[in-house]
């Protein structure tokens, strides 16, 4: 008899999350204001990290919703900090200008020291898009 613990974890669809991500966000923005950085692959692969298993189903939709809901807050962190704001012009936030930055988010919102644990990458750019986003908790310095 086979149980819920004995079927393995659904994989995510990097390339999916990816997609998603970028049709939310350019809801909030015009697709030329969004930059392609060189570590976009890294950056998406640090947040998905940070998906636990039992989240994994349905990830797609949750990302949707997060964004639907913090849609005026994504806005303004679009509108203060992203290409072309005067932060970005001194080369920080640089997150703020990558689709992948909804995903980083939303997993500040949801699994903050997870993802802070599973990073990988400068902190520099989580603490940046933290102190941007200001998450319910911080757990920079």
């Amino acid at each position: 008899m086979s149980t819920e613990q004995d079927q393995p974890a659904p994989i995510l669809d990097a390339q999916e999350v990816q997609e998603a991500a970028r049709q939310c966000t350019w809801a909030c923005t015009e697709p030329g204001n969004w930059l392609r950085a060189d570590g976009s692959d890294d950056v998406l692969a640090a947040a998905l990290s940070a998906v636990r298993e039992h989240e994994r189903e349905g990830y797609v939709q949750r990302l949707e919703v997060f964004a639907e809901q913090h849609r005026a807050r994504l806005e303004e962190l679009l509108q203060r900090y992203g290409p072309g704001s005067r932060p970005a012009s001194h080369g920080r936030y640089m997150l703020v200008g990558q689709p992948e930055s909804l995903i980083v988010c939303e997993r500040m919102e949801s699994a903050p020291f997870l993802l802070r644990s599973r990073w990988g990458l400068e902190y520099v750019l989580l603490d940046d898009l933290e102190f941007a986003w200001g998450p319910r908790i911080r757990t920079s310095r």
